[in-house]
C-alpha cells in the first residue's frame, strides 16, 4: 500500500481523491491547509504528497519549499486547475517530482494515480541505489581497514623474521670466529652468507612502501655492504645497478646467487690470502629481461674441475636460477671469470 497525503482547500476534491484512490492500493490522508499539511508530514510518513497550487495563507509552492526540509521527506506531486506552463515550470523548479492538472469532476484522478505511483517507485530506486552506494563505501572502507591491517602484520611478520635471521647470522659469525678447523670455519662463513641473504629481503619488506615488491638495487647495496663486513677480503666488491623491481621470492633468488658467485670468487678466485675487485652488476635487459652478472680478475675458471660440476655453491645458483626461469653462463675473458644469469623481470 502507497499512504498519500493529499492537501487541499478544496473539500469536494478531497473526498473524490481519497474514494477515487482507495481500490487503487492507496491510503490517503487529508489536510486542507499547507501549515496542517506540513504539520502532518512531520509528526507521520507518508510515501508521497500530492500538493494543490493554489491555497489561501501558504500557498503550493511556499507549502513544497517547507515540506522540502523535513527530514527524509517523500516525493511531491503539484495538483493544480490551471493550464500555465509557468506554473509547472515552477513546481518542478522548486523540487515537485511531477504535475498533474485536475478537474471538479476527478477524471484527474488516473493521470494523479500514474503520477503518485511514478514518483513513488522513483523514490524507492533513488534509495536503493543510495543504499546499494553506502554499502559499496562500507564495503570498501572495510577491505581498506583490513588491507592495511594486513600489511601491518606483513611488515611486522617481516620485522620479527628478519631479526630472527639476523640473530643466526651472528651466531653463525661467532662460532666461525671461534672454529679452529678452516674448514669449518669456511662452511660457517657460507652458511652465514646464505642466512643474511634471506634475512636481508625481510628487512627490506620491512622498510618497503609495497610488501609485493623490493628494489633489487637498495636490497643489493644493503646485502653487499653486510658481505664486506662479513668477510676482509670483501673489501673490494664494487656494485652497479639498474633500479629495478622484483617480487620477494625473486628477491631471494637473486641474493642467494650473488652469495654463492661472491664466495665463491673470494675462495677460489684469489687464493692464497691474495685480494681483488669482484663486480656485481644488475641490468635492465632486452625485452623485459634482467642481467645478473658477478665477475673477477682472478685465477680463471677450469670448467674440468671438480668443484666446477660437483660444488654445492654451484648447485645452489643452478637451482636459484631455475626458480627465476632464467639461464646462467660463465662468459670468456681475458682473465678472471664472469657469470651471468639471464632471467625475465616478470615470473
Amino acid at each position: 500500500m502507497i499512504r498519500l497525503l493529499y492537501i487541499d482547500d478544496d473539500a469536494g476534491l478531497r473526498r473524490l481523491v481519497e474514494r477515487g484512490l482507495a481500490r487503487e492500493d492507496f491510503t490517503v490522508e487529508t489536510a486542507a491547509t499547507g501549515p496542517d499539511g506540513v504539520a502532518r508530514a512531520r509528526a507521520d510518513r507518508f510515501d508521497v504528497i500530492a500538493l494543490d497550487y493554489y491555497m489561501p495563507g501558504m500557498d503550493g509552492l511556499e507549502t513544497l519549499d517547507t515540506l522540502r526540509h523535513i527530514q527524509n521527506a517523500p516525493p511531491v506531486v503539484i495538483v493544480t486547475a490551471a493550464e500555465e506552463p509557468r506554473i509547472a515550470v515552477a513546481a518542478l523548479k522548486a523540487g515537485a517530482t511531477d504535475y498533474v492538472i485536475k478537474d471538479s469532476r476527478g477524471d484527474f484522478i488516473p493521470l494523479l494515480k500514474a503520477a503518485l505511483t511514478a514518483a513513488v517507485n522513483g523514490e524507492r530506486m533513488r534509495s536503493a541505489k543510495e543504499q546499494a552506494e553506502r554499502e559499496v563505501r562500507e564495503a570498501r572502507d572495510r577491505f581498506e581497514a583490513l588491507a592495511t591491517e594486513r600489511e601491518l602484520l606483513l611488515r611486522e611478520v617481516n620485522h620479527r623474521v628478519g631479526n630472527s635471521l639476523q640473530l643466526v647470522a651472528a651466531f653463525l659469525h661467532m662460532q666461525s670466529s671461534m672454529a679452529d678447523n678452516a674448514a669449518v670455519r669456511d662452511a660457517l662463513v657460507i652458511a652465514m652468507g646464505r642466512v643474511v641473504a634471506v634475512g636481508q629481503v625481510h628487512r627490506s619488506l620491512y622498510a618497503a612502501e609495497d610488501v609485493q615488491l623490493i628494489g633489487a638495487d637498495t636490497y643489493l647495496t644493503s646485502f653487499v655492504g653486510d658481505l664486506a663486513k662479513s668477510s676482509p677480503k670483501a673489501s673490494e666488491i664494487k656494485l652497479e645497478t639498474d633500479t629495478i623491481q622484483l617480487d620477494p621470492d625473486r628477491i631471494v633468488a637473486v641474493g642467494v646467487i650473488v652469495n654463492e658467485l661472491v664466495l665463491n670468487a673470494l675462495k677460489y678466485a684469489y687464493p692464497n690470502g691474495s685480494t681483488g675487485p669482484i663486480r656485481i652488476g644488475l641490468k635492465n635487459g632486452d625485452g623485459d629481461r634482467v642481467l645478473l652478472s658477478v665477475e673477477d680478475d682472478g685465477s680463471g675458471y677450469d670448467p674440468d674441475s671438480v668443484r666446477a660440476t660437483s660444488g654445492l655453491g654451484g648447485k645452489i645458483v643452478k637451482a636459484m636460477t631455475s626458480k627465476l626461469n632464467g639461464r646462467v653462463d660463465k662468459l670468456p675473458k681475458a682473465s678472471g671469470t664472469r657469470v651471468v644469469v639471464d632471467f625475465p623481470l616478470q615470473s
